[in-house]
C-alpha cells in the first residue's frame, strides 16, 4: 500500500469516527493529506464526505432504535425543518445530536443522508480551499 492509499484510508476512518458519538475531528487530517499531496483533492473530498456521512448515518440509526417519548423544543424545531436541518450535521456540538434526533423522529433516511452529505461536503470543500 502506497502513502497516498494509506493517507486516504486514514482520512476515511477519521472522517467516519469523527461523525459518530466518539470525540475526534477529521478536518486536520484532510488538511494534512492535501498539504502532502494536492493531487488527491477530489478523492480526499469524496472519501472524507462519504466517511463522515456514513458516521452520521450510524448516529441516525442509533436514534431510530431509541424508544419514542415526549419531544423537546429542539426536536420540534427539527420536526419543523425536517431533513434540510441536516445541512448542519457537520457543526460541532449539535451535529451528532441532529443525526440522532433525525433517526428518533424517523425522518426519511434518503433525504437525511442527502442533506447531511451536502453540508459535510461544503465544510470539507472550504477546508480544502484553505489547504490550497
Amino acid at each position: 500500500m502506497g502513502a497516498s492509499e494509506f493517507s486516504l484510508g486514514a482520512l476515511f476512518l477519521s472522517s467516519f469516527l469523527a461523525a459518530t458519538l466518539l470525540p475526534g475531528g477529521s478536518e486536520a487530517v484532510l488538511f494534512g493529506v492535501l498539504k502532502l499531496d494536492g493531487t488527491l483533492l477530489w478523492p480526499a473530498l469524496a472519501l472524507a464526505t462519504l466517511g463522515n456521512t456514513l458516521g452520521g448515518m450510524s448516529s441516525y440509526l442509533l436514534g431510530r432504535i431509541l424508544p419514542q417519548r415526549e419531544s423537546t423544543r429542539a426536536l420540534e424545531w427539527l420536526r419543523r425543518y425536517g431533513a434540510v436541518a441536516l445541512l448542519l450535521a457537520w457543526a460541532p456540538l449539535i451535529g451528532d445530536a441532529l443525526c440522532v434526533a433525525a433517526g428518533w423522529l424517523r425522518l426519511n433516511a434518503l433525504w437525511v443522508s442527502v442533506f447531511m452529505a451536502l453540508g459535510k461536503f461544503a465544510r470539507y470543500a472550504a477546508i480544502a480551499w484553505l489547504a490550497q
